[in-house]
């Protein structure tokens, strides 16, 4: 921590609250990291928010090829040092959630994604792998406790919403490691969690990927209300009309969409195709 701090130092760096900053330096947590990410030196590896450069070098030393992104140019000088030696790794300042996919996709052969994530970047970053990436092939990435929680979460528990309807159509996520704010410089205000999700394209079977995120996006329009009720209110149903859609997607009409599993979410999403109810 404190070399880490001193480098910083050097170079008169100063963290920028809006874009979540918190380093990690602790030797130990940045290699189990790369472990648990299964990484190898075939493997592309995508870093998102690299920091001063800790987790970038720990990647760099297994995996083929690095692309650190930042939004912060300030940490140019950080970087230099920090990365220096290093013939394997690309520092790209953009903002990746800016960023045309597809386009640098071309560039690229399939990856990973592996990264200390800003907590305020997460949830809209994995939702643009998720319907925007073609090559990537997991993430392990850094997040806020309470969101890890939420991208693992079953449906029938509170912590189940969207994002988790959304993850679980392409990928499996589990908690890998449980990590304490104090493992931070600057230290944070919650604890964190190490989250791998592994994709595997095609393990919910629906007809139209963007049928099924409709579809979740109308379950969860308001928790507090019947799928019957969001079915009426998201696509200008009559309730006899949303009465009988449940019922043909064999859901229970007072359900509400946290106890909808993803095969369920899928079913419902097919029989709104079908109807017409959605159009592409």
């Amino acid at each position: 921590m404190q070399e880490l701090r001193l480098v910083l130092e050097k170079h008169g760096f100063h963290f920028k609250k809006q874009f979540g900053q918190n380093f990690i330096s602790d030797g130990n947590l940045l290699h189990s990291i790369v472990e648990a990410s299964g990484i190898t030196n075939e493997t592309t590896v995508v870093e998102i928010g690299c920091g001063a450069g800790t987790l970038t070098r720990a990647l760099a030393e297994t995996a083929k090829k690095v692309y650190a992104f930042d939004i912060d140019r300030d940490l140019q000088p950080v970087l230099s040092e920090t990365l220096a030696g290093l013939e394997n790794v690309e520092v790209i300042f953009r903002d990746f959630n800016k960023l045309d996919l597809k386009e640098f996709e071309r560039e690229i052969e399939d990856y990973v994604v592996v990264a200390n994530l800003p907590y305020y970047i997460t949830t809209p970053l994995v939702t643009k792998l998720l319907e925007e990436s073609d090559k990537v092939q997991g993430l392990s990435i850094m997040v806020q406790e309470e969101v890890a929680l939420r991208f693992c979460a079953k449906e029938n528990t509170p912590e189940y919403g969207s994002i988790t309807a959304a993850i679980a159509l392409k990928g499996n996520a589990h908690i890998v490691k449980k990590v304490s704010r104090n493992m931070f410089y600057p230290r944070p205000n919650v604890d964190s969690a190490v989250v791998k999700i592994d994709f595997e394209r095609g393990r919910v079977k629906v007809k139209d990927e963007r049928a099924y995120r409709m579809t979740v996006k109308c379950a969860f329009l308001n928790r507090r209300k019947t799928l019957e009720n969001n079915l009426v209110n998201s696509f200008s149903l009559s309730r006899q009309q949303a009465k009988s859609i449940l019922a043909e997607a064999e859901i229970d009409e007072k359900a509400r969409g946290e106890t909808l599993s993803p095969a369920r979410f899928a079913r419902l999403a097919d029989v709104l195709l079908e109807r017409g109810v959605i159009s592409l």
